[in-house]
């Protein structure tokens, strides 16, 4: 069933359904996964139209098959919007339930579009 309004404004651009998601997540931890396989969790300061993203005491976690996930600090750290593949929400208990220096795992294949 389609609301009079979405018919006289048309579909949902996707950049605002973005904006929307992202402000919701404002000021908390977030995990980003980006197009060539990094993962960076930090917690979501700001974004822009173009879905840049702020994140603020960021880290990177490199995931390697012979030793634990390395954790890389970066800071403030700016993603740019056509870099990102997925965002997510982090669940903070259960992330700090994981004992990193011990998970293994492959690195990310990049996306390809």
């Amino acid at each position: 069933m389609v609301h009079r309004e979405t018919e006289a404004r048309g579909p949902a651009q996707p950049h605002a359904i973005m904006a929307a998601t992202l402000e919701k997540l404002k000021d908390r931890v977030i995990c980003v996964i980006t197009n060539d396989g990094r993962n960076i969790v930090g917690v979501l300061k700001g974004f822009d139209q173009t879905t840049n993203i702020i994140l603020q005491e960021c880290h990177e976690r490199v995931f390697s098959t012979t030793a634990g996930v390395e954790q890389v600090p970066l800071g403030l750290y700016i993603v740019r919007g056509d870099n990102i593949a997925v965002v997510g929400e982090m669940d903070e208990e259960a992330d700090a339930a994981l004992d990193l220096s011990s998970l293994k795992g492959d690195h990310l294949k990049p996306v390809i579009h």
